[in-house]
């Protein structure tokens, strides 16, 4: 009898995740199946839970498995892979982290070497959870790697829980914060301290950003921050209106207000107030708004007449997965990477996990299969 593997398949809004077994898939010359070993829930994955992503409106194949967030062990290797994307000897077992999506290659944004600009990244997120290979998300006991990938080996010095977010929140900020060219000295405010937050402002603090500031409403958030490196937090108990939070920025950036903005949190209203905060010349970094159809009033003036800019990002690019495992490496012993990760749950208890999530009772979750 063949070999079957579990996953927790997402049919669709208000309906819970449900378990199943497909059969294991011998992968194909160029691929790589993975054990997964950790799959965190990303503030995406609880966008398309909670239906702020309408996936059937997408036109996703419906039913699916969600996550993306993750890392796991070579389980098994196609013909003509023998090593990872730089180079290293690659085995049945190894510990390994992955981008979970695939440039065409092809298009205008591939070939003027920006590949996390290339329409088919999002195409290929999800497919059919029916469809053979199956395995195409988290949250399962395996993760298919088609061919074209990029995989990268894990040091032994670095364990799951820091290594989890790497293809995800930690690549991201790497990549946007160099796209907006943040430069040494420069001031930035990061507004969220979730995932993707405390990653940047510990990201920040290493590309040599003069002053941090992070903004949030969370006591236990803001005190993660500020041991990732947050030179200044403003807590929105207390600072209540954006007004209120754009004076601050001013007074702690002597007026001219910040170089870099990064919008972080995933709530649309925040953008108005961020690009208020930047000084003549800055740079808005947009990543937390996934979710189509979620607007903002916007005065265009605000930019063209302070040469203000808008950066949005949402992948990044074939070197970043690598620079986030030695940025990992590198800063081990000064950051508590340990602390992002609350708590983890079993495959049975994923839908509990998410419910968890959703109403606050854990900052950030991960499943383990």
């Amino acid at each position: 009898m063949a070999e079957k593997g579990r996953a927790a398949i997402f049919k669709g809004l208000g309906e819970p995740m449900e378990i199943k077994e497909y059969p294991v898939p011998d992968p194909e010359p160029g691929a790589i199946l993975i054990k997964v070993s950790m799959a965190n829930i990303c503030g995406s994955d609880l966008h398309q839970w909670r239906g702020d992503i309408d996936l059937a409106a997408m036109r996703v194949p419906l039913p699916v498995i969600l996550g993306h967030e993750m890392t796991g062990r070579v389980a098994k290797l196609g013909e003509g892979v023998s090593t990872d994307s730089a180079g290293q000897p690659l085995a049945v077992g190894d510990r390994v982290v992955y981008r979970y999506f695939y440039p065409c290659g092809r298009c205008k944004a591939c070939l003027r070497g920006e590949d996390a600009a290339c329409p088919m990244n999002a195409r290929t997120l999800m497919s059919p959870a029916e469809l053979p290979p199956h395995f195409t998300g988290a949250y399962a006991d395996y993760y298919y790697l088609r061919p074209n990938h990029v995989v990268f080996k894990v040091p032994d010095d670095l364990t799951d829980n820091m290594v989890a977010p790497a293809n995800c929140a930690l690549s991201e900020v790497i990549y946007g914060l160099e796209k907006v060219g943040l430069s040494c000295g420069e001031t930035v405010v990061i507004q969220g301290a979730g995932g993707l937050g405390i990653n940047a402002t510990a990201v920040a603090k290493e590309m040599g950003a003069g002053k941090v500031i992070v903004i949030d409403g969370i006591s236990e958030r803001l005190e993660l921050a500020k041991a990732f490196g947050a030179d200044e937090l403003i807590d929105m108990r207390e600072f209540k209106t954006p007004e209120e939070r754009v004076k601050r920025v001013r007074e702690l950036t002597g007026g001219w207000g910040a170089d870099v903005v990064a919008e972080l949190v995933g709530f649309p209203q925040v953008i108005p107030e961020g690009i208020r905060m930047l000084g003549n010349g800055g740079r808005y970094l947009e990543i937390g708004n996934i979710s189509p159809g979620m607007t903002y009033e916007a005065d265009p003036a605000l930019l063209v007449a302070r040469s203000k800019s808008i950066v949005g990002i949402v992948f990044y690019g074939r070197d970043t997965l690598k620079k986030a495992l030695d940025f990992l490496s590198r800063t081990k012993g000064k950051y508590p990477f340990d602390k992002i990760l609350s708590r983890s749950y079993p495959l049975e208890e994923i839908n509990k996990a998410f419910e968890e999530q959703d109403k606050g009772l854990v900052s950030r979750s991960a499943i383990v299969p």
